[in-house]
């Protein structure tokens, strides 16, 4: 009875007490006027549950409030329903960037640059993976400094040690795959080194055996039976080549039937939208049956977006596949954009930029890019690694690359600011914020 007491307010025993022995016709009307007395806190489904439990031990004067019970049962049972519901709901479009897993902690959001006598956190020149557009050390890049520099979120946040041995038993038996243009490269090539690093003795095959990109090329650490895969692909979309030349097709992916089967994906897209000229690699753009020469290129990275958005919720909401989208990565051509002369750049830059803004501005293709997985069904995390890289105006291989990309202010130094990348990736893989 104590019970009781607790779930009904005080006054309505006297309540029941007070009415008249009635026929069972009019059960039901006293029923609902019984039901309207209750406060609003009283006929909640969580009181309307217990009610029904005790309802079954009253005897006697008890038939009347019986019937209570079984309109209780009946609200019981829709607000279980609509609840259900609404849960549903809630879990398939939860946050498509991540931002449920980061609400208390965004380690990209804010931070500065460190000097941490541990890092790097290998010797470039013991990596077997890096290509010669990224391996600064071997040609000839002189200072250091550039290496020692680690991402410090603005507190409470913090960052895990990487831990490369834990990430391949993880990984044991699955298949990673990153897939996009050369900065999707820079952060597969920083990862093999990183995981080459905790295992240097694990044995290791690379397909083709020359490494070459054609369009893809794997790493397999064996005695962890993990298979890291890098496919090249500039736009997401596809390119097809017709009659009238290479056409941009802006709602086809036939390409993207590579990429099943993998247990976690990381894209990244947006470096190549903006080329003109002799090095763009197509030269028309389709959407359905309209062709064009050439249209906005943040439009058209809009609408690949949302081809590849709806491939993925098409085909990977129902899977355990893992999705990641890497951040804009960002260049340093212009010195206005971090408080410089305008004819400055990347070469020679040996220093972060100085404080925690950046001069210029978010990329603003990084709202597009937001905006896209917002819309998704399929949880996509993203790694916003531009703002902390835009500090990074050190990290370019500059003319370091083995004259590859002559003076290169796009792509980054392996060992180097791809590594901090990856101890964000791995934070985010293993919930450590």
């Amino acid at each position: 009875m104590g019970l009781i007491r607790r779930l009904i307010p005080s006054g309505f025993p006297a309540i029941l007490r007070r009415l008249p022995a009635t026929p069972r016709s009019q059960e039901p009307a006293i029923s609902w006027q019984l039901l309207l007395l209750l406060p609003p806190r009283a006929r909640s489904p969580l009181h309307c549950c217990r009610l029904c439990c005790i309802g079954r031990r009253m005897r006697g004067r008890a038939a009347v409030f019986a019937a209570v019970l079984v309109v209780f049962l009946v609200a019981c049972t829709a607000a279980a329903a609509a609840a259900a519901i609404t849960i549903s709901r809630k879990h398939q479009h939860r946050p498509a960037s991540g931002a449920a897993a980061k609400a208390a902690c965004d380690v990209f959001a804010a931070g500065s640059w460190v000097v941490d006598e541990s890092y790097p956190l290998y010797d470039s020149a013991t990596c077997p993976f890096i290509r010669a557009e990224f391996d600064c050390r071997r040609y000839g890049r002189p200072d250091k400094e550039y290496l020692k520099y680690r991402w410090q979120p603005s507190p409470p946040c913090s960052t895990p040690r990487f831990d490369g041995v834990a990430l391949l038993r993880m990984w044991s038996g699955k298949k990673v795959m990153f897939v996009g243009d050369s900065l999707a490269l820079n952060q597969y090539e920083s990862l093999l080194c990183m995981l080459h690093a905790a295992a240097p003795n694990a044995r290791t095959t690379v397909t083709p055996a020359s490494g070459k990109v054609d369009p893809l090329t794997t790493a397999r650490f064996e005695e962890f039976n993990v298979t890291i895969v890098y496919y090249l692909t500039h736009y997401l979309v596809d390119i097809v080549n017709e009659k009238a030349g290479r056409v941009l097709k802006l709602d086809a992916i036939d390409q993207a039937r590579n990429w099943l089967g993998a247990d976690v994906l990381v894209f990244d897209s947006w470096h190549w939208w903006p080329r003109s000229g002799p090095t763009q690699p197509w030269d028309y753009i389709q959407e359905g049956n309209t062709v064009v020469k050439d249209m906005d290129r943040t439009e058209a990275f809009s609408k690949a977006l949302n081809t590849w958005a709806r491939w993925v919720d098409a085909n990977l909401l129902q899977t355990n596949t893992r999705v990641f989208f890497q951040g804009i990565s960002p260049s340093h051509y212009r010195g206005q954009d971090w408080g410089d002369t305008a004819s400055a750049t990347c070469m020679g830059q040996t220093r972060p930029v100085n404080g925690t803004a950046y001069p210029g501005g978010p990329i603003p293709q990084q709202a597009v890019l937001r905006s896209a997985l917002a819309g998704m069904a399929k949880p996509v995390y993203l790694l916003d690694f531009t703002y902390l890289s835009q500090l990074r105006k050190d990290a370019h291989p500059t003319k370091y690359n083995g004259g590859i990309f002559g003076d290169d202010c796009t792509h980054w130094c392996v060992a180097g600011l791809p590594d901090t990348w990856n101890v964000l990736f791995y934070a985010a893989l293993t919930g450590q914020h």
